[in-house]
């Protein structure tokens, strides 16, 4: 079993739900039943009003064989991330980790499957490009720690007409340069894409640039904390990455995810 989990929403994107202790514990609860033994807490910067870093002292009290990060989703959502980007650089010293995400390309929320007829308006190469484009952005903003599901974008099993490797390796470069993590999630097995975030090809590409990883199932609900983490460990096995990053105060420390 692996041991971390760094992609988490206790929200699960309801702006009325703040952190308290029947909203955290259970998290808590799971973590420790399935052998997770540090979890990172990383709602959306949109629902941040319900973020409460005193809750999170709280829950790491009543856990003290856990370690429970406090961490926020750093998102580039048109409407609310000029306001998350400044909650986040006011409340940097009270977080331990920070993921960087693009779900948002051209103003429509790509992922969401009630947009999915956006598509239809763009072409699918200029999609990727422009997603790129802005995950490079999120890599240089010099306020993330990782950057989560890389390849987010194939979502919907919309891929590109053309060879976009020398592009996927400029945005794997500039996380190498600001020694960012990069992360291998499990929640697109969840999706209609059926497989980890990111590519095969990608993570043997950040392997070889020496980019470090976090691991996360991005879990909405407690339940879902580590799930698919089987199938991680297999790809952490097949690829030889024998230590992956976790945060405390945004301090990388490299241990080994195997339990």
């Amino acid at each position: 079993m692996l041991k971390f989990d760094y992609h988490n929403h206790p929200q699960a994107h309801r702006d009325d739900l703040h952190y308290r202790e029947e909203v955290l514990q259970p998290w808590a609860d799971r973590a420790r039943a399935i052998g997770l033994t540090d979890v990172a807490l990383t709602d959306h910067d949109r629902y941040k009003a319900g973020v409460d870093f005193n809750e999170i002292k709280r829950l790491q009290e009543r856990n003290p064989d856990l370690k429970l990060r406090a961490g926020i989703e750093l998102d580039n959502d048109p409407e609310t991330s000029a306001e998350g980007k400044l909650w986040t650089e006011k409340h940097y010293d009270d977080l331990d980790f920070i993921l960087g995400s693009v779900h948002f390309v051209f103003d429509f929320p790509f992922d969401h499957p009630h947009y999915i007829s956006e598509y239809d308006k763009y072409n699918i190469d200029d999609l990727y490009i422009e997603y790129y484009r802005l995950i490079q952005e999120t890599a240089k903003s010099g306020l993330v720690d990782s950057l989560a599901h890389l390849d987010l974008i194939k979502i919907f099993k919309f891929f590109p007409t053309k060879d976009l490797t020398d592009l996927y390796s400029e945005t794997l470069d500039i996380i190498k340069a600001a020694d960012l993590s990069m992360e291998i999630s499990t929640a697109g097995y969840r999706k209609p894409i059926g497989e980890q975030y990111p590519h095969f090809d990608l993570i043997k590409m950040a392997k070889d640039k020496g980019i470090s990883f976090t691991i996360a199932s991005d879990a909405h609900a407690a339940h879902d904390l580590g799930k698919n983490y089987d199938k991680l460990e297999a790809i952490l096995k097949e690829f030889n990455i024998t230590e992956v990053a976790v945060y405390e105060k945004h301090k990388k420390i490299m241990l080994s995810p195997f339990a």
